[in-house]
């Protein structure tokens, strides 16, 4: 977790943000081939554990390569290419569909 511009965001050990996208659904990622180039997916152990003050449900789902996804809240977390360093909110409202995740794991919307 960390503090930005938008409040407490879901960052990975790192402090890399993390991000929703809103084409998924529920258990489902929709993001493939020349999107995950772009939006990553944020691969995790089967038990991925929240660090202090968050309070989002931690979860993963098997992708169709066979890796598994961290799950927020039932869905699927990425990373964005164009972040460069801890921090970096440079994906947050891209196409009006990728947003950051709340502490709480619902996404914020700018």
């Amino acid at each position: 977790m960390a503090d930005s511009d938008f409040g407490a965001i879901l960052t990975d050990a790192d402090g890399v943000t993390i991000y929703f996208f809103a084409n998924d659904t529920e258990g489902t990622s929709n993001c493939e081939d020349d999107c995950l180039a772009n939006w990553p997916a944020v691969e995790a152990e089967d038990s991925p554990t929240a660090g202090e003050g968050v309070t989002a449900e931690l979860g993963t789902i098997e992708r169709s390569d066979g890796t598994r996804q961290l799950t927020v809240n039932g869905f699927p977390a990425y990373y964005f290419a164009g972040d460069a360093a801890a921090g970096d909110v440079n994906g947050q409202g891209q196409g009006d569909v990728w947003w950051v995740f709340g502490a709480d794991g619902e996404h914020i919307e700018s």
